[in-house]
């Protein structure tokens, strides 16, 4: 796998006129991963959308080891090294799961589709099945597989484990941790986020509040509790 330096500057973005994120700045670096925090509403997919191109960007800039990609639509923005796996999972309800791993192949051979089994098993065992078939766990198996598969060098991932229940969670998160791989997290699982990623940054009305190593935030209770209303981590 690849890895990238991704970086934001003062960058301001939403929907139309409507702002959700405003002058946010935040540095990831090749093979880090930052984990972004905040209570709902906060802005964190908007982040996310804006970065792979899918929001309206008012200020500042996005780039990716010192590249600009403010300019570039998202497919472009694919094709550079962003891999995004959103929190609706967008599998192809109508296609079979190797059908959906081969549309994230990006013109790659077929048998590395190899590697999205090993990561995952249980998409061999369903190679053949419909994506609409699978488990809410197995579609984001899918998903993220998916987007590995066209070796991106900075993996976004917006709440991955959201509706999965404990053993899949495990799962999922076990197979991440194994990737060599920039990595921008949103995740309402506190404790797991400050887990897996080395950095925090804690999002409120769309702007930083809080930015330091994953080991001190998870240390600091009343810091979780005043940003997050996370009293404890067990």
């Amino acid at each position: 796998m690849r890895t990238g330096r991704l970086e934001t500057a003062a960058l301001t973005a939403g929907y139309g006129e409507t702002r959700v994120v405003e002058d946010l700045s935040l540095a990831v670096p090749a093979g880090g991963r930052l984990a972004v925090l905040g209570r709902n509403g906060v802005g964190k997919s908007t982040l996310m959308a804006t970065l792979v191109g899918q929001t309206t960007r008012h200020a500042g800039s996005i780039k990716l080891d010192g590249v600009e990609l403010t300019a570039l639509p998202s497919s472009r923005r694919a094709l550079a090294g962003l891999g995004y796996v959103p929190q609706t999972r967008d599998v192809f309800r109508s296609l079979s799961v190797e059908e959906n791993l081969v549309t994230g192949l990006k013109g790659r051979p077929r048998d590395a589709l190899e590697e999205a089994y090993a990561l995952f098993p249980r998409l061999k065992e369903r190679r053949r099945n419909g994506a609409a078939t699978l488990s809410g766990g197995e579609q984001q198996m899918l998903s993220v597989a998916r987007a590995l598969l066209g070796r991106p060098s900075v993996l976004l991932l917006d709440e991955p484990l959201e509706g999965l229940a404990p053993v899949v969670c495990d799962q999922l998160m076990q197979a991440l941790s194994a990737i060599d791989m920039t990595v921008l997290l949103v995740e309402q699982q506190i404790d797991r986020a400050l887990e897996f990623c080395e950095d925090v940054l804690i999002l409120d009305r769309g702007r930083a509040v809080h930015a330091g190593k994953a080991a001190a935030a998870r240390a600091d209770p009343a810091l979780l509790e005043r940003h997050l209303g996370v009293a404890l981590i067990a």
